[in-house]
């Protein structure tokens, strides 16, 4: 039977959530749009999800707005606070997401000045850097993820919200990877802005959501509808949205035990590992997500590594999941100073509320059977 280890790429639709979806799938509901019964129930079950995710990061249910996923969040949160201003400065993470260095590199093209964040070589902010371009420069926005989706090393962005604001800036934190895995409380973080994504916690894909203090000027990157109050137009997928919202409460209700469970399963893995000469844990003296292993072994390319591992029945990554066939080292080891030749090695295990210690103990038996037949 394969193994899924790559829950940071996506993950399987809860039964329960798809049994919560499957009336807006195949019943009779309406637009939610829409005045007649129809419409009204699809608007209750919309609100009930907002208010379901909003329980889950702590956030107010008004502060939520429905987008496409965790691509268009961190595309709304950039693009749309910045469309408002004066071209100034905005700074993200080294190790970000592609959606958001993307979506900040953009900017350049309308007379923005983007610049990346050093990090340490554990994967976390460099403060004196940090602190420094924030003193040097007239910063507008700054995007951090609350935790890697390759390293899973989680950012302090509490400390980094201080920052930000005593500089007059507004804060967008990424938590598309730490929703549902570890506690998520937009509120005490101190984020303006926040992106989230249901198919990394059991829920459908193609539905996400952007968390947003009413005190930011946002304008809409779609157009066409009052739906989202304005900043989302088009009309809802009821049912996606009914889904995240059903994975989104049980995420919060069986936090505590799934966390223990995949840092159980990350602990044998990581003490396997350490078994294997020259082995390197990329993060390993950071905070982490407790599902997440990133590392390398000698003389090893990770996406031939990959493959070899696939043929044994072992899906893994080789790094994120919107990044891979590129055929480039990850830009995530690469701010952390990793050299080029190690980092092109590297291998992502990703662990899953389903996986158990077989599962474990039999990837670590082919990765040595994998090292055996090499030497």
């Amino acid at each position: 039977m394969p193994v899924y280890l790559d829950h940071n790429a996506t993950t399987h639709l809860d039964a329960r959530v798809l049994e919560a979806m499957l009336p807006y799938l195949t019943g009779p509901y309406g637009n939610a749009s829409s005045l007649h019964r129809f419409g009204r129930a699809a608007r209750d079950a919309v609100e009930r999800a907002r208010e379901q995710v909003a329980q889950l990061v702590g956030c107010q249910p008004g502060e939520i707005i429905w987008t496409s996923g965790g691509t268009e969040s961190n595309n709304l949160a950039i693009k749309g606070v910045t469309a408002g201003m004066a071209p100034g400065v905005v700074l993200y993470g080294a190790t970000e997401h592609p959606a958001v260095m993307e979506a900040a590199q953009a900017l350049k093209l309308t007379g923005w000045t983007v610049e990346p964040i050093r990090v340490d070589a554990s994967g976390r902010i460099d403060w004196p850097t940090f602190e420094a371009q924030l003193r040097a420069h007239r910063v507008q926005l700054v995007s951090l993820m609350r935790a890697n989706n390759e390293t899973g090393v989680i950012q302090d962005v509490a400390r980094a919200a201080g920052l930000v604001h005593a500089a007059g800036a507004w804060l967008h934190v990424d938590a598309v990877q730490a929703a549902g895995k570890i506690p998520v409380d937009f509120q005490a973080l101190g984020a303006d802005l926040m992106s989230l994504s249901a198919h990394k916690l059991y829920g459908p894909k193609g539905i996400g959501a952007l968390v947003r203090k009413a005190a930011v000027d946002l304008f809409p990157l779609h157009h066409g509808g009052p739906q989202e109050r304005g900043l989302r137009g088009g009309t809802e997928n009821v049912a996606a949205i009914v889904g995240f919202g059903v994975a989104a409460e049980l995420a919060r209700q069986e936090l505590e035990v799934r966390t223990r469970h995949l840092r159980a399963l990350r602990e044998r893995l990581e003490a396997g590992l350490r078994s294997l000469p020259g082995v390197c844990i990329f993060g390993a003296d950071a905070e982490r997500l407790p599902n997440t292993v990133q590392f390398a072994l000698p003389g090893y390319d990770g996406e031939a590594l990959l493959m070899q591992l696939d043929r044994r029945g072992f899906g893994v990554s080789s790094g994120s999941a919107c990044a891979s066939g590129k055929g480039e080292p990850s830009h995530v080891l690469l701010a952390m100073g990793v050299p080029r030749e190690i980092a092109r090695g590297a291998i992502r295990v990703s662990l899953g509320r389903e996986n158990s210690e077989a599962d474990i103990d039999g990837f670590l038996a082919a990765l040595k059977s994998l090292a055996a037949e090499r030497a």
